[in-house]
């Protein structure tokens, strides 16, 4: 009953989401020239050949499966791969470091019409779905189309668990969707089983084979020079609330280090202004990236506003909080900062990456703390012992590097599926069929 009622409703509410999207691109978080891509108009060609479809819905998957379309853009040259994703910041990202062959669109609104305009548009053969984004609408007209649509590095949170519950069979007809499920964690497996998945593997988690962020040489050489011998440590991808407590950390630093150079790199940059506001309020002085304000010997918090750049962040500074975790939202990805050797300090919220931050933990890589008066202490300690944070760097560092083999793990899963866009029609149908049982 949900879903049918969804998708009439879907129908209805064209001229709303036309609005909304309208106020989105308003306020900068639609692309004004692209924004046609959302409505289900595409804004290249279509390539001739078979066309693989990866959907990551924003920055963190997206991401996380770069090594994968790298590598598939190797092995299956005669393949083009399409990547969509939702985001302004995603695809920005995607811009500098997807392969030239590779396209990117933005995935339309789950509205009936301009998804068929989409998939008439792609035909794409095959579908990579990343993560847990099921938009109703999408998935079944994929299915309806009998194109293999296969969940990758699927993870359940236990909200999204909980909620599926209370509509057991919605979401065991949306993952009827799925021709296999690989999940990252045996737990995220046990939760996919449990509300529906028929067909679930456990290859891994794909962040532990992404590799290092990328950085711009110049830039980092830059901010050496202004920064020159002052201690430094920064707040990586924090959210609301989090910033004030790492300004009052900053305080308490200073009291022994007063040299010390606090670096902000919010979640979403479109609230550095916001943030910046805040810290000024408290007394100290503020530069920003976005607006090439240089670091000063008298500028305390540098709040770096920019996308794509967290990579030059954290081969500048040998301490790093992981936002998100201070705050009841789940936490973002530490193993970024493990694999460029940082000491990793987080709070207690850290279900996004439970698998991840249990291990690291485990192997005494973090440093976990739960309010602003301990993470000043962290800090602290953490510059002043040069043992104690080369001892915490290499323990997260060997975490992030020991499980190179997902990649293959994840591959040798696709290959029946992959394969099988290179066989005549008849042979093709026959490898999907096998694939789903």
């Amino acid at each position: 009953m949900i879903l049918p009622l969804y998708r009439r409703l879907s129908y209805a509410a064209a001229p709303i989401l036309r609005r909304f999207l309208e106020r989105r691109k308003q306020r900068g978080k639609e692309d004004p020239i692209r924004i046609g891509e959302r409505f289900g108009n595409p804004s290249k060609k279509r390539p001739d050949g078979s066309v693989i479809w990866f959907h990551a819905a924003s920055v963190g998957e997206a991401i996380s499966i770069l090594s994968l379309i790298i590598r598939l853009d190797h092995d299956y040259p005669t393949h083009a791969i399409l990547v969509t994703t939702g985001t302004v910041t995603s695809a920005e990202i995607m811009a500098e470091r997807l392969p030239q062959s590779v396209i990117h669109q933005f995935i339309p609104v789950d509205q009936p019409k301009w998804i068929q305009q989409f998939l008439d548009h792609w035909k794409p053969d095959i579908a990579l779905w990343v993560e847990s984004e099921f938009w109703p609408n999408l998935l079944l007209a994929i299915q309806k189309r009998d194109i293999p649509l296969v969940l990758i590095n699927a993870r359940v949170s236990p909200d999204s668990f909980r909620g599926w519950q209370r509509v057991p069979r919605t979401i065991a007809r949306l993952l009827s969707c799925f021709s296999l499920c690989l999940a990252q964690s045996t737990q995220d497996a046990e939760k996919l089983t449990k509300l529906g998945a028929k067909k679930v593997r456990t290859p891994g988690n794909l962040k532990f084979a992404a590799d290092p962020l990328p950085v711009d040489d110049k830039a980092l050489s830059a901010l050496w020079n202004d920064i020159s011998t002052r201690p430094v440590w920064i707040a990586a991808c924090t959210h609301a609330g989090e910033e004030t407590a790492v300004a009052n950390a900053h305080w308490t630093i200073a009291e022994n280090q007063p040299d010390i150079l606090t670096i902000i790199i919010p979640r979403h940059p479109a609230r550095a202004t916001e943030i910046a506001m805040e810290i000024l309020a408290l007394g100290y002085t503020v530069a920003m990236r976005s607006k090439e304000e240089p670091v000063r010997p008298e500028t305390a918090i540098y709040i770096a506003d920019t996308v794509g750049e967290l990579g030059l962040f954290y081969r500048l500074a040998p301490i790093a909080f992981i936002g998100g975790t201070l705050v009841p939202h789940g936490g973002q990805n530490m193993l970024e900062a493990a694999k460029l050797e940082c000491a990793i300090i987080h709070g207690p919220s850290t279900t996004n990456f439970t698998e991840i931050a249990s291990e690291i933990s485990a192997a005494n890589g973090s440093t976990i703390i739960q309010n602003e008066t301990e993470l000043a202490d962290a800090v602290s300690g953490l510059l002043s012992d040069d043992a104690r944070r080369s001892g915490q760097i290499s323990a997260a560092h060997t975490v992030a590097q020991g499980k190179t083999d997902i990649l293959d793990a994840v591959i040798a899963q696709l290959e029946p599926y992959l394969v099988a866009l290179d066989e005549p029609a008849s042979a093709n149908a026959k490898v999907r069929q096998n694939a789903r049982a």
